[in-house]
């Protein structure tokens, strides 16, 4: 049942109306005074109630039962067709001599607006490791500290609020961050957190030493770590910690952008011919012809 903004009826109150006149012998001006409403609607539900009965108080479709205009099934069948061949919906539309918007609007109803859709999904790639410990993720989520609720509980423009944040906690009224460090397995997600006031190098590598002791004690053996390219995981210091734990790093591969491409050579046809720079030399085949003059002479 879909009611519109201003809808005074809901499916409660239709029923609550029509059976005040059907059952309880209400008068459908009363009725219609109760729900707040006029009579001419409270008389049109109690109609339908009569001829219907429940699925009588539900909204009716306002398109009309026939449209001269309608296209055929037979036409939709093909255009689903020919999109299934990669046809375009120009090509479609100059093929089936029909107008491009109608093409595009049914090729957007069945689902097959783009072409991208003709091929099935691709599976998701995800893995997991097989042994607990194999593989070990860590990264740090940056939170902002608040001293009291913000504007959606208190409202906006109240004295005293925070209007600036920096990384050190300095500025008018800046509270600072709070740095989340986070370290999961990749086998059996049991994650190791803590909170931290910054996210540099030594920091980053002590977290680790942590970790990897506190899944030492619930007897995980940790052979691998996994991290982004942040500077705390490229740092010496992280690495340093890396060796004296025995664990190899591993880091995401960073995004790379797709180089434009290159633009192709203009290559002329082969019936264009080039101007040539003036010259005072003979022709080849003139110079031969003289020379042969000059010898028979």
């Amino acid at each position: 049942m879909k009611l519109h903004a201003n809808a005074a009826l809901s499916l409660t109150q239709r029923r609550r109306m029509v059976r005040r006149v059907v059952e309880k012998g209400w008068s459908i001006r009363a009725a219609a005074a109760a729900a707040e409403t006029s009579p001419q609607t409270c008389g049109k539900w109690v109609s339908r109630y009569r001829v219907c009965g429940e699925s009588g108080l539900l909204d009716r479709s306002s398109a009309p039962e026939r449209v001269a205009n309608r296209t055929e099934e037979r036409r939709i069948e093909a255009i689903a067709a020919l999109r299934r061949l990669r046809f375009t919906g120009r090509e479609i539309a100059e093929l089936l001599g029909m107008a491009l918007s109608t093409v595009s609007r049914w090729l957007k109803r069945i689902g097959l607006g783009k072409r991208s859709r003709l091929s099935p999904p691709e599976p998701p790639n995800r893995y997991e490791r097989a042994r607990p410990g194999e593989l070990v993720h860590v990264d740090v989520k940056k939170l902002g500290r608040f001293r009291s609720p913000g504007h959606r509980a208190l409202g906006r423009g109240r004295p005293g609020r925070v209007t600036q944040t920096t990384a050190k906690g300095s500025g008018r009224g800046v509270l600072g961050w709070d740095f989340l460090h986070v370290c999961v397995d990749d086998a059996t997600r049991l994650a190791y957190v803590e909170v931290l006031p910054d996210e540099r190098g030594p920091t980053a590598a002590g977290f680790l030493t942590r970790a990897v002791a506190w899944f030492s004690e619930r007897g995980i053996s940790v052979e691998r770590v996994m991290s982004d390219n942040g500077s705390c995981y490229v740092s010496r210091e992280h690495a340093r910690a890396c060796r004296q734990l025995g664990v190899r790093h591993l880091r995401t591969r960073p995004y790379r952008r797709t180089p434009p491409r290159l633009a192709q050579p203009v290559q002329l046809p082969t019936t264009t011919r080039l101007p040539q720079p003036p010259t005072t030399r003979s022709p080849p085949h003139r110079a031969a012809t003289n020379n042969l003059t000059r010898n028979n002479s």
